[in-house]
């Protein structure tokens, strides 16, 4: 069975409100071993990124000026045909995908056309009810080592997100991989992650009233509308809102 483990990081919370996809990271699995094939490609968004997604990528739009658009990396759809992909809150990432997709124009179709999904949130809350269950909170419970996780990274993030699956559904399919079996491969993969994260970039850091408005914002939108909520300043201190990833 061919698995890919997806992570993309955007400009914003909402496509619908014309955010883009600024960095896709794909690990792939086979027989629940991971073979080292990954896909990682940043992306030009052609739009500013909003403050809290450049805060927590490292990421700014002077860096991402000579990367290519979403229209010329049609690689990505190829990497992902035909695998069952393994993405934390789904409904996000696959939802921007789809709107990127919707963009090219017709014959591209959806994420759904060209692979399965499998959203590891509907896991870990039937596994872990009336928990957290954030890839933050999934690691620590896990014991995935994240000490990693500077910054928020497509690659690095499918990458935790692979751990973090398999040890949820260990003892799961005829083979059972076991999570030591494959944290050696996983290690040579968060190296190459962390490189990639540590490529210069320019980071505005926001001042400490912008800070506390962007705190009372992302609290608004956890406890009432059920939005994502990606960057909280203590993700520990809000409640899990409807759509956490």
């Amino acid at each position: 069975m061919r698995q890919v483990v997806l992570d993309t990081e955007t400009t914003g919370l909402s496509w619908e409100r014309g955010n883009r996809v600024v960095e896709i990271g794909c690990i792939e699995l086979v027989e629940r071993r991971p073979t080292g094939q990954r896909f990682q490609r940043y992306l030009n968004p052609g739009r500013d990124l909003e403050p809290g997604a450049q805060e927590v990528t490292g990421l700014t739009l002077e860096f991402l000026s000579d990367k290519p658009l979403f229209a010329h990396v049609a690689e990505f759809l190829d990497f992902i045909r035909g695998a069952e992909l393994i993405i934390h809150n789904a409904e996000f990432d696959v939802g921007f995908l789809d709107y990127e997709l919707g963009l090219l124009g017709a014959g591209h179709g959806r994420v759904r056309d060209h692979a399965s999904v499998l959203d590891t949130l509907g896991l870990a809350r039937e596994r872990f009810p009336g928990q957290r269950n954030s890839l933050d909170a999934l690691c620590r419970r896990l014991g995935v080592d994240n000490a990693h996780r500077k910054l928020h990274g497509a690659l690095l993030d499918a990458e935790l997100l692979a751990e973090v699956y398999l040890a949820m559904t260990a003892g799961q399919g005829d083979l059972g991989l076991s999570l030591e079996e494959a944290r050696p491969a996983f290690a040579a993969m968060a190296a190459e992650a962390g490189a990639a994260a540590g490529l210069p970039r320019r980071v505005l850091r926001a001042s400490a009233g912008e800070l506390a408005a962007h705190a009372v914002r992302m609290e608004k939108i956890a406890r009432k509308s059920g939005g994502r909520v990606l960057w909280p300043e203590d993700e520990e201190a809000l409640p899990e809102p409807a759509l956490a990833g």
